[in-house]
């Protein structure tokens, strides 16, 4: 599986202009890129020598699934008397683009011949909710249609003759299956640990809001921040009052992120360039893999369980949460799962074997990292001898 750079950021952050530029440098350094995106940077010129372009096209992508779902249920329609729509009918629904995004990121891990796949994502609050949506679905998949019912659709007819209702079909196990599939392969490729995030912001306040809340949910969901671009710095010697005080906010704001993560900075051109290649410090944006990190996701922002039964009593989950507040996080235990939410973002986890024999006691958010305290359950917990 190729490495895969999620490129996103603020809105008008200049992220799809760093993606296509990010994409030349990587293939300047020699890798082979494949370059994902919703509009050809090169206005339909060739692209550069080293790099594919493959183009998303949420309207088509609709269509073209629409179309076989009503192939597939083409008997079913005919019993209703429904009639099938053609295909200039069809306009994409809220929620096309996503759809497509996560079809095309798992058509580019699957490219041959290609070293870096560069991908350039939504806005971020709309790029971490479509990142988190393959695993959501086959949660609800799991809870809704259980695979283990599956096993029992021969006895689907007496069951619904002793019930009096109906069953679920069999089309409706095997739709899930495949969709179950299908989302299996896309999440595989956001949780690969060869998959990590490039932000793109330009410094100051709003950006920094954006950032604070946006990383909140990338640590909810694992993934990490390869580096932060800082886009459209200003010169920081100028004499003009308004440049030299627009600089200072900028180098305010750049000291702080530099803090929390590796900052790539590119300069103002004074006006939008008209081409990723007339970014200057281009170089620096080419991404660097690193060694291969192997089968396991060991590399992924980790969730450590503290082992402090011998001091304490008990036993700790440390979750990253940087630059997380007391007010925005909630916390909730149902069976063997962690219902965790973190400002707008929410994720459900499975707990981990030790956990699941132990009751929540407690929880504090101390230097950006949340700690959950679980006591043993005497009932559950190994008694020793």
């Amino acid at each position: 599986m190729p490495h895969t750079l999620l490129v996103t950021g603020p809105g008008a952050a200049g992220r799809t202009t760093v993606a296509a530029a990010t994409a030349l440098a990587a293939a300047r350094a020699g890798q082979r890129v494949l370059l994902l995106c919703a509009d050809d940077p090169w206005a339909g010129a060739p692209a550069p020598d080293g790099i594919r372009l493959a183009r998303l096209d949420s309207g088509q992508e609709f269509r073209t699934e629409l179309a076989a779902l009503q192939e597939r249920g083409a008997t079913l329609l005919s019993m209703l008397g429904g009639s099938p729509l053609g295909a200039e009918e069809l306009t994409e629904l809220p929620g096309a683009e996503q759809f497509a995004l996560l079809r095309g990121l798992r058509r580019a891990a699957a490219t041959p011949a290609t070293d870096l796949v560069v991908v350039d994502m939504p806005p971020l609050h709309q790029a971490l909710t479509t990142l988190a949506l393959p695993a959501q679905l086959r949660r609800y998949l799991a809870r809704l249609l259980p695979a283990e019912r599956q096993a029992a659709r021969a006895l689907r007819p007496v069951l619904a003759q002793l019930a009096g209702v109906p069953m679920p079909a069999q089309w409706l196990y095997e739709t899930a299956a495949r969709w179950d599939e299908e989302l299996a392969a896309v999440q595989a490729v956001v949780e690969a640990p060869t998959t990590r995030v490039r932000l793109v912001a330009e410094p100051g306040p709003a950006a920094d809001a954006a950032l604070r809340t946006g990383t909140l949910g990338l640590a909810l969901h694992q993934l990490p921040v390869h580096d932060l671009v800082a886009n459209r710095l200003v010169p920081q010697d100028s004499a003009d009052p308004w440049l030299a005080g627009l600089a200072a906010q900028q180098a305010e704001y750049l000291a702080r992120w530099r803090q929390e993560t590796p900052v790539v900075p590119l300069a103002h051109l004074g006006r939008d360039p008209g081409h990723p290649g007339e970014l200057t410090g281009t170089e620096a944006l080419a991404p660097d893999p690193g060694p291969d990190p192997g089968p396991t996701p060991a590399s992924r922002p980790g969730w450590t369980v503290e082992d402090r039964l011998a001091e304490d009593g008990v036993l700790v989950w440390a979750v990253p949460l940087p630059r997380a507040r007391k007010s925005e996080l909630d916390l909730v235990r149902r069976g063997d799962e962690l219902h965790l939410a973190v400002g707008p973002y929410r994720r459900t986890v499975s707990l981990p074997s030790a956990l699941r024999r132990c009751t929540v006691s407690g929880a504090a958010l101390t230097d950006g990292v949340l700690r959950i305290r679980f006591t043993p359950d005497p009932q559950l917990w190994p008694r020793a001898r």
